[in-house]
């Protein structure tokens, strides 16, 4: 399809037809905002249509327009460019909404990836999709699919939780929350928080099998399987940079047989025995094991109550 700058030819206007006579979209609707997915890293991962989008649109709203200056130059676009993050004021918001409504055609797009993924691209959306505005994805590269992909772990069910808090109470909550879950858990970190976040779930889950994915599709991209103590001890040695995507192994495994938790208790019981704190005895099993510390912890305690 052809389409010129502020037109978009007829695919948008049947969309807001459409969404009109199902009652979502206000009758003065006529703008659309393209949400486009850009590169994760490598310049050459951007689509065919995305960048026919860019080029087309009325303007582009960038998390960082220096970022999104180095894909349009790489392209050579020349479409105005406006930044829109997380820090940018509600008048700003109120602004691209706005302006929207009057028909202009916006695209919005993150540093990296989807927008509306662990970035304020979501708050437009909503704010677009409350107005009556209509609303089209661009797909493209998203870091959580590329690391789920080469992680070598279980991808027919998985579950994505952005940031964990970077408070340690509760970052320590929120895993807890996660630790009976079947499927496999992805996660963002980053680098400064990697170290102490592997500690909390080792600690929580056990030492599962997880990857982490860093600098992906770029020159010095790097995932490191194995399992959580392992990633501990790699990033231990050779400190991360760059945003981190975490794999981690769900709890669907098959369960320990009663025979081997009895014996992982007795480990404990040995341990505390010799003067290992019981906290510490609990840790170290489970570390070793597999097993969750907590249960290894509360049957002790059950166990000395007896």
């Amino acid at each position: 399809m052809t389409c010129q700058r502020g037109g978009f030819g007829g695919g948008a206007a049947r969309l807001v037809e459409g969404a009109r006579r199902r009652g979502t979209i206000v009758a003065n609707t006529s703008g659309t905002l393209y949400v486009v997915g850009t590169p994760i890293g490598n310049l050459e991962d951007v689509t065919l249509r995305a960048l026919r989008v860019l080029r087309e649109v009325d303007l582009i709203a960038a998390e960082d327009t220096r970022v999104t200056r180095k894909l349009l130059a790489r392209y050579e676009l020349h479409t105005p460019i406006t930044s829109y993050h997380q820090n940018s004021p509600p008048a700003k918001l109120a602004s691209l909404v706005r302006r929207l409504r009057q028909g202009a055609n916006i695209a919005v797009v993150s540093d990296a990836g989807m927008p509306g993924i662990s970035d304020p691209g979501a708050e437009l959306i909503a704010a677009c999709l409350a107005a009556g505005v209509a609303v089209v994805a661009v797909p493209g590269p998203t870091a959580v699919m590329t690391a789920l992909v080469v992680s070598g772990l279980a991808g027919e069910r998985f579950a994505f939780h952005g940031f964990l808090p970077s408070r340690k109470a509760a970052r320590r909550r929120a895993l807890q929350g996660l630790r009976e879950r079947a499927e496999t858990l992805v996660f963002y970190e980053a680098p400064h928080r990697l170290q102490t976040c592997l500690a909390d779930m080792q600690e929580i889950f056990g030492d599962r099998r997880a990857a982490a994915a860093r600098e992906l599709t770029k020159v010095h991209e790097e995932v490191v399987r194995g399992r959580l103590s392992e990633l501990a001890a790699h990033f231990a040695a050779a400190k991360p940079r760059g945003e981190i995507t975490l794999i981690v192994e769900g709890a669907g495994a098959p369960a320990a047989q009663p025979r081997d938790f009895d014996a992982a208790g007795a480990e404990v019981r040995r341990l505390v025995g010799e003067g290992t704190s019981l906290r510490d005895a609990a840790r170290q099993v489970a570390a070793a094991t597999g097993l969750p510390r907590g249960r290894l912890y509360q049957a002790a305690l059950e166990e000395r109550g007896k």
